[in-house]
């Protein structure tokens, strides 16, 4: 599908205030932090979060929403304009408070969060605005975000009548749900609560797979929806469409899950909207939450951040490494077959990364290991141990070479540190002569791909 998605959002929308400073004393006057503020910082929360992570994927987006005639309001308008959102359903009521929440961050660390907010349902003529314009454009709009942060927008009434309509026009509506009674949401495509949520709503204690499963069956019978999911924060994203799933996450460096479930669900409707499967587009959204986790506050996730998070991407040719390779880092070569990878095969590559920044590894192509290891090797093919040594933390990029030795490639990739195995003490290493430093790591005893088949036969 080649046109780009076009996404109503409907929901609660916030002012994010963000205070940043550092922590160096305490206050004299209680046993409290003092925060000395250095920057700060307004953007838009709440649902649109899931409109700047929208269009940082690359959709259009329209918005329908309520805000109060006050500065939160006024800052809301001005910032939705300037990012290009279409104000479909725009109701400005009066003596209502924009949401507005201010959070103070200090060494990365979020210490304290203050809110100014109205949550009680939004008045009959505002709802009715809202759903009277959806009706109008609905037909012009790919899918359907309710964004329900329980502060008064998404009523009862006008969440089901949403629903209905966009049932009747035959469009994706996701739901990222709020409060424990899910039945207003009976009837969507999906819902994206999280593991705390989803016991809550269905009273089920979520303590294993059975359990998960249970709480999935009891949500997609219950709310009658199209495929069932619960996030799992660490643990990723469970799926129940034909058959029960859990797609792992790809979280390295966690700093903070503010706006993380904005980030899924904005990123499972650009997908499907995009054709992907319901199983593509939560593995999408679990690499997007993954970027969205290692930020402070919230981010907006772009297409090209999330490709960082493929590790089939550490898998290049020589020409296109060349390219990637940064020229201030220091580069790390070492090659092998690595047929079975084991544990010394790990420490190995641990160490090696840790003489330097990029850790490239060349890889014997499979008729190269013949060669070398004779006809019955390799046991598995050059993509399968590529893809392996790919998903090591420790491996930056694995190139393939056909030749018994990389001297070509070394040549090409010039490396600041060139490292082999401790065996190969007192002989020539091939490419030491272009590699500024030769390192050798001693291998780990009894650990070899030799044992494991001599292992395997008997």
């Amino acid at each position: 599908m080649n046109k780009r998605p076009n996404i109503l959002v409907i929901g609660d929308l916030m002012v994010d205030h963000y205070l940043y400073g550092s922590v160096d004393r305490v206050s004299p006057e209680a046993p409290v932090q003092v925060v000395k503020v250095k920057d700060e910082e307004l953007l838009m929360g709440g649902a649109g979060n899931v409109i700047n992570n929208l269009l940082s994927l690359g959709s259009k987006v329209g918005v329908c929403s309520v805000i109060g005639d006050d500065e939160g309001g006024e800052f809301l308008k001005i910032r939705l304009g300037q990012k290009g959102v279409v104000k479909e359903g725009w109701a400005i009521q009066k003596g209502r408070k924009t949401s507005h929440k201010t959070r103070v961050i200090a060494s990365n660390q979020q210490i304290v969060r203050i809110d100014k907010e109205d949550s009680e349902d939004i008045s009959n003529t505002s709802e009715d605005t809202l759903l009277l314009r959806t009706k109008i454009v609905l037909p012009f709009y790919d899918a359907i975000i309710l964004s329900d942060y329980g502060k008064g927008v998404l009523t009862e009434s006008l969440t089901k009548e949403l629903i209905s309509l966009a049932k009747e026009h035959n469009k994706p509506i996701l739901v990222d749900p709020k409060g424990s009674d899910y039945s207003k949401y009976k009837g969507a495509t999906l819902l994206t609560p999280n593991k705390k949520e989803a016991e809550f709503a269905t009273s089920i204690m979520i303590k294993d797979d059975d359990s998960l499963k249970d709480a999935l069956k009891a949500l997609k019978q219950k709310c009658e929806l199209t495929y069932s999911i619960i996030t799992l924060s660490e643990d990723g994203i469970a799926l129940l469409d034909q058959e029960f799933q859990k797609i792992p996450t790809v979280a390295k460096d966690v700093y903070d899950v503010t706006g993380a479930g904005d980030t899924v669900i904005a990123s499972i409707a650009v997908s499907l909207v995009e054709g992907k499967s319901i199983k593509e587009a939560i593995e999408f959204a679990n690499k997007a939450a993954a970027v969205a986790v290692s930020h402070v506050g919230c981010y907006a996730v772009k297409k090209e951040d999330i490709e960082s998070f493929d590790e089939s991407k550490k898998i290049v040719e020589l020409k296109k490494l060349l390219e990637l390779l940064p020229k201030d880092k220091k580069i790390v070569f070492t090659n092998g077959c690595f047929d079975i990878l084991h544990s010394g095969h790990v420490k190995y590559l641990n160490e090696a990364k840790s003489f330097g920044d990029i850790l490239i590894v060349g890889l014997n192509s499979d008729e190269s290991v013949k060669r070398l290891k004779g006809e019955s090797r390799p046991v598995n093919e050059f993509n399968d141990r590529a893809e392996v040594l790919a998903g090591l933390e420790s491996v930056d990029f694995v190139v393939g070479f056909e030749d018994d030795t990389p001297y070509e490639l070394i040549k090409a990739i010039k490396p600041d540190v060139l490292v082999k195995g401790g065996d190969y003490e007192g002989k020539e290493v091939v490419g030491s002569d272009i590699a500024k430093e030769t390192r050798l790591v001693q291998f780990v005893d009894g650990k070899s791909t030799t044992n494991i088949i001599k292992r395997c036969a008997s």
